[in-house]
C-alpha cells in the first residue's frame, strides 16, 4: 500500500536525492526505512528507542566519536519528538561539512501518538525550523503538498488512506497542505 499522503512527497524527494548522486553518499536514517529506496555508498538505520536523537548525536560504540554522514534522513519522525530543536542540533553535529539533512513531516493529518504526537510544520514552518537550527536559508529547499479531497480522505476510519490512482487527485492546493518536506545543506 502507498499512502495517499506520501505519493507526491516521495516523487519530489526521489528527484532531490537523485541530484545528490546517492551512490557517493554515506547516509543515515533516523527511525525509518525510507532510505532503503536508494542505492547509497553506505546506509545506516538508527531506530528508536535504542537511538534517541533528542538524547544526543549518535556515536561510535568503540571510540565514542560522533558518527558522521553526508546525508541524514528523517521521514515522519520530527512530529513525534519532545525536543525537535535539540534533535536538530544533534543532526548538525552528525553531518559532515556540506552534508545534507532531509526531513518530511505531516501537517494536516490525524493525531497519531507513536509514542507521542507533538508538532506540525508547513513548508515555511519547516524552513524556519531548519534556519533556527543553523542551516543557511539559501541552502534549504522546502515543499508541501495537499488538497481538500485528500484531507477528507484522512478522516476515513482506515487511516492512512491508500492511494487510488483511478480516483485520487494529486493536484496541489497551497492552502491545504497535508505534508511538508525539506532538504537542507550544512554550511
Amino acid at each position: 500500500m502507498v499512502s495517499l499522503n506520501r505519493v507526491v512527497m516521495h516523487r519530489s524527494t526521489r528527484r532531490m536525492i537523485d541530484r545528490l548522486t546517492p551512490e557517493t553518499l554515506d547516509a543515515a536514517e533516523i527511525s525509518g526505512k525510507f532510505g532503503k529506496r536508494f542505492t547509497f555508498k553506505s546506509y545506516t538505520q538508527f531506530a528508536y528507542p535504542t537511538y534517541d536523537i533528542c538524547a544526543g548525536p549518535f556515536t561510535d560504540p568503540a571510540s565514542g566519536a560522533v558518527r558522521q554522514f553526508d546525508l541524514i534522513l528523517a521521514n515522519q519522525v520530527w512530529e513525534h519528538l519532545d525536543r525537535p530543536y535539540t534533535a536538530l542540533g544533534h543532526v548538525q553535529q552528525m553531518l559532515r561539512p556540506r552534508g545534507y539533512f532531509w526531513i518530511a513531516v505531516p501537517f494536516f493529518i490525524p493525531f497519531h501518538a507513536a509514542p507521542n504526537d507533538n508538532s506540525r510544520w508547513s513548508a515555511r514552518g519547516l524552513k524556519n525550523l531548519l534556519i533556527e537550527a543553523g542551516f543557511d536559508a539559501h541552502r534549504i529547499t522546502a515543499k508541501q503538498w495537499g488538497n481538500r479531497a485528500a484531507a477528507a480522505r484522512n478522516l476515513e476510519p482506515d487511516w492512512p488512506p491508500a492511494f487510488d490512482k483511478a480516483t485520487d487527485d494529486l493536484t496541489n492546493d497551497p492552502e491545504m497542505p497535508l505534508c511538508a518536506w525539506a532538504l537542507a545543506q550544512k554550511a
